[in-house]
């Protein structure tokens, strides 16, 4: 069984180069390092889908073509089962956690990010892996300088990388793809021992 790896984010040009849509832009640099095909619109999946191998494991990307609060139906026609659910990871942006920074999950909850909301009640399970990019700002002394309150929040994760954040971000996308290599090589716990 091949494993299913989405790519969170908004579609269209607008939404190109924001903080909600690091989920897309990493599988985007994953899919580069490890020469997938190219993508290829698939309307009935309502995603942008491409497909490749590492090792001997079949490995399909999924980015949704729907809005943040509606991937799940981006991702039903991939995954079938909860079982199946097992063997996808979804790469999101996370306001917990500092700009530089990702973190490896499995079979946690949403802490309010409403694209992995989507994909749990779609799957019917919370047993998938999470990668979690950072975007919050810190403070000199390295404390989380987190928008507040919903207006703030939504204007923060819909506004773009300023050019030294994306300085930072390249170097995420990089470990992001030696997790996701070691997650699908060597299963979940393996990648989060290593990565967190």
């Amino acid at each position: 069984m091949a494993w299913v790896i989405v790519g969170l984010g908004n579609p269209g040009e607008e939404y190109e180069g924001t903080r909600h849509n690091s989920g897309r832009v990493a599988l985007d640099y994953f899919a580069k390092t490890f020469e997938f095909t190219e993508w290829k619109e698939d309307k009935s999946a309502k995603a942008h889908v491409a497909s490749g191998m590492i090792g001997k494991t079949a490995i399909v990307l999924v980015a949704p073509d729907t809005f943040m609060n509606k991937s799940g139906a981006a991702v039903t026609k991939f995954v079938k089962s909860q079982k199946a659910a097992e063997r996808m990871v979804v790469i999101y942006d996370d306001l917990d956690l500092p700009l530089g920074s990702l973190k490896l999950s499995f079979n946690r909850g949403s802490g309010g990010h409403r694209g992995v909301e989507s994909i749990m009640s779609t799957v019917k399970t919370k047993k998938f892996t999470r990668v979690r990019i950072g975007v919050s700002p810190e403070t000199a002394g390295g404390k989380l300088k987190k928008p507040q309150g919903e207006k703030e929040v939504v204007d923060f994760i819909l506004a773009k990388f300023k050019p030294s954040e994306l300085d930072e971000l390249k170097k995420v996308f990089k470990k992001v793809a030696q997790a996701l290599e070691a997650t699908v090589l060597e299963g979940p716990e393996r990648a989060m021992n290593q990565f967190n």
